[in-house]
């Protein structure tokens, strides 16, 4: 699918952690400047390290953006799903996107809890008409199960590779902005094509939210 550069477009990219918005589609917002991009990112936001370098990372992309500070510890405790979609709806603008790109309920990765919390929560949210956009994109990756390092399905709606110059860009910022080393998980991983499942309407993605029932 070619996406149309020309025609400028309010978006929000919902994200549980600092980086992630570089990670899955960092290219894609570096492609659109023209686009007006709104990047909330739900963790983290008192981490003394990460915040600066998130909003460091904004200014590259051209995007604003705002973090909150849900619980983001190492044992990963489910979230309570309603102070998960208030900590949404408190941090997104209160307007109609014209696209809302966010996770995979089934997360880009073997696995983590908070990505697939997300996108459960922002599918919810837009099926229950309290966040409004025109269309919603969930990051398309899967790892095999932890076989190998996440990568773009190539079967997904949307499969867009980046040029060179795009992910060059895309990569200096996880490798120099945030400052993750070239053998990191985070290096290894920057993907070099971008893809997405898009939803048109939230019936749709709901009914597929549905159907992939709950992860445990």
């Amino acid at each position: 699918m070619k996406m149309n550069s020309e025609i400028s477009k309010s978006v929000a990219v919902i994200i549980a952690h600092p980086d992630d918005e570089t990670l899955w589609t960092g290219g894609t917002i570096l492609s659109h400047p023209s686009w007006q991009w709104f990047i909330v990112c739900l963790c983290r936001g008192k981490d003394k390290e990460r915040a600066p370098k998130f909003y460091k990372a904004l200014k590259i992309l051209k995007s604003d953006g705002i973090m909150g500070d849900l619980d983001d510890g190492p044992e990963q405790t489910p979230l309570d799903e309603k102070e998960l979609e208030r900590a949404i709806l408190d941090l997104l603008p209160l307007k109609h996107f014209d696209l809302i790109i966010s996770h995979n309920p089934s997360g880009e990765y073997t696995r983590h809890i908070r990505h697939e919390e997300v996108s459960k929560a922002v599918i919810k949210l837009w099926h229950d008409g309290k966040i409004s956009t025109n269309e919603l994109w969930t990051f398309a990756y899967e790892d095999g199960n932890k076989e190998y390092y996440p990568r773009p399905i190539k079967t997904a709606t949307i499969y867009r590779t980046l040029t060179k110059r795009i992910w060059l860009r895309k990569y200096s910022i996880i490798t120099e902005t945030y400052g993750f080393e070239e053998s990191s998980f985070e290096a290894e991983t920057t993907p070099r094509a971008e893809s997405f499942w898009q939803f048109i309407n939230s019936y749709s993605a709901k009914k597929w939210l549905d159907n992939i029932g709950d992860l445990v």
